[in-house]
């Protein structure tokens, strides 16, 4: 009788559907830099000692950048920042001019970005996660962030969308990214999406390891489908992202870094000034003003805990004018970035338009 009960109660379907929605529930809420001013703790911070005056110099270094009428700069994003509630911040840095150029991952530019223009979210965790219990639902993890699998597959058959619509040729990241904002200008659901702005803005986004990402999946699917119809079909060419990137470099002169996290974006954008110089343009100055956020160690020898005084030895960095802050950041690029909105550098700014040197 007991094990009739148990065999009875094993066969009974599960309503995962509500057990679904009650995990996504509250969604992540991103921070808006233009609601508070964050100039008067950052200059008490830059008073204080450790990671707080580091802080302060970064802001500093940074409002240096925008007051800079040589300087193009550059946003550099590593990490899950944008999932955990700065992607509104990123979008209002394009918006405002405060950045000419962008280089990030494809996670974050697809899988984060791109995922919320097409009218996905992204949801805190409440409880202590069950990961099994999540891939049962179809639900993918970032520590203490959600996001629903089946939307996310949502952007990949988009990407592949996109792909099928365009002529079968190589391009850059940054030109198939430009795409995608072109795309949602069209049929996007957000208005703060980064991809979209940077497409209205003229501002290039370059991701060098651009299929580790939905982009990834959609772009295969794209080829498989094409190689099986025997038609040709669209490949990411890594190398002119390379060339691209440079190309701004040498026109650009005098840059600035911004870098959020570290991994190949970083290496990818500082390696642009060696690359001028194989290029034969011995002219070509390091990257004059350097800022990183990051909380990986120095001592395991990768690029992400690299110190901007390391990359000095490779003429990638000048060592004057840099400054390493080592703490999560999402807890710290709000006050920089509200600190260097409020302090309105950018408002003097001329746009530079990057994207418009490699217009069709």
């Amino acid at each position: 009788m007991t094990d009739s009960l148990i065999k009875t109660a094993a066969a009974q379907p599960v309503d995962t559907s509500n057990r679904k929605a009650e995990l996504l529930s509250k969604q992540v809420k991103h921070i808006d830099i233009k609601s508070f001013d964050a100039r008067p703790i950052v200059d008490a911070m830059s008073d204080m000692s450790f990671t707080s005056r580091d802080l302060g110099r970064a802001t500093k270094i940074y409002n240096e950048m925008l007051a800079d009428k040589d300087c193009t700069v550059v946003l550099v994003i590593a990490g899950s920042t944008s999932a955990g509630g700065c992607m509104d911040l990123y979008a209002e840095l394009v918006r405002n001019n405060m950045v000419d150029c962008i280089v990030a991952t494809g996670a974050t530019i697809v899988d984060m970005d791109f995922f919320e223009g097409l009218g996905h979210k992204h949801y805190q965790a409440l409880e202590i996660p069950d990961d099994d219990t999540l891939r049962s639902l179809y639900i993918d993890r970032i520590y203490d962030t959600y996001i629903d699998e089946e939307a996310l597959q949502n952007v990949d058959h988009t990407i592949f969308e996109i792909a099928e619509s365009l002529e079968p040729k190589a391009y850059s990241s940054r030109a198939f990214i430009r795409e995608m904002g072109k795309y949602l200008v069209e049929h996007g659901k957000k208005e703060n999406s980064l991809v979209k702005l940077a497409y209205e803005h003229d501002v290039p986004i370059f991701c060098p390891a651009f299929v580790d990402s939905s982009a990834g999946f959609g772009l295969v699917k794209h080829q498989v489908d094409a190689a099986k119809a025997g038609r040709p079909y669209l490949m990411i060419d890594a190398v002119a992202d390379f060339r691209e990137l440079t190309q701004i470099k040498i026109e650009a002169g005098t840059t600035g870094l911004l870098m959020i996290g570290g991994g190949v974006p970083k290496n990818f954008i500082q390696d642009t000034v060696v690359c001028a110089e194989i290029l034969g343009h011995d002219d070509v100055a390091v990257h004059k003003y350097a800022v990183q956020i990051t909380v990986a160690d120095v001592r395991d020898g990768a690029c992400s805990s690299s110190t901007l005084q390391e990359a000095a030895s490779w003429g990638k960095v000048n060592t004057g004018i840099e400054q390493m802050v080592f703490a999560e950041a999402g807890s710290v690029m709000p006050l920089l970035a509200s600190d260097a909105y409020h302090r309105g550098h950018w408002k003097d700014r001329a746009k530079r338009g990057w994207a418009k040197l490699f217009a069709a």
